[in-house]
């Protein structure tokens, strides 16, 4: 038996990601989204969807640029505290004593303490209803080396990456597959005669 629900955002887990933003002379700002996604992979490009009456809102639609900071389960608290509380009132990055490293390619500074930082400029804002999407080229990504392994692969998946399901925060857990293992042909033995 399933019970029918008004229609609704039921589309779990999604990334808890911390966007970075600033205006030049401006304290820079974090927001936290859950609503970002892959939207295109040649080029590479990204979403996010911002509530317009959120502070950090018009700085993106304004500078026309941001950087999604993936985050671990060392910043959890700090992600939660960007998402409740406002850059009008506090300064994010001093309160939950994180480091706003310069970017490579935009003037919104990243988060130096993330793993990842993704640098995006912005081509398209779609205002949808609550939410309005900023659609943006991927035009930088900074990696922490310290998960770069001996062989020289990125090792995301050991950086203990967080998700957000229904108003809860989770690390990210057990591998159960690759991509493409459900087409690869099993590894037979040879028998001995």
């Amino acid at each position: 038996m399933k019970q029918e629900w008004r229609p609704g955002n039921m589309l779990y887990p999604l990334p808890a990601v911390m966007v970075s933003c600033g205006k030049e002379g401006e304290k820079p700002n974090i927001i936290t989204v859950a609503w970002a996604g892959t939207i295109c992979s040649s080029p590479a490009m990204v979403s996010i969807s911002v509530r317009p009456e959120r502070y950090s809102y018009n700085i993106i639609k304004e500078t026309g640029e941001f950087v999604i900071n993936l985050v671990t389960k060392d910043l959890a608290f700090a992600t939660d505290y960007c998402g409740v509380r406002s850059g009008r009132d506090v300064d994010k990055f001093k309160e939950m004593h994180l480091t706003a490293e310069p970017s490579k390619k935009v003037l919104a500074p990243q988060i130096a303490e993330s793993p990842v930082n993704i640098e995006c400029k912005v081509q398209e804002i779609k205002e949808l209803g609550s939410h309005h999407m900023f659609i943006a080229e991927v035009v930088s990504v900074s990696i922490d080396d310290k998960y770069m392994n001996k062989a020289g692969k990125f090792e995301l998946n050991h950086t203990g990456l967080v998700t957000y399901s229904h108003g809860e925060y989770f690390e990210l857990g057990k591998k159960i597959g690759t991509f493409g293992y459900s087409v690869q042909k099993k590894k037979t033995k040879k028998r001995h005669k």
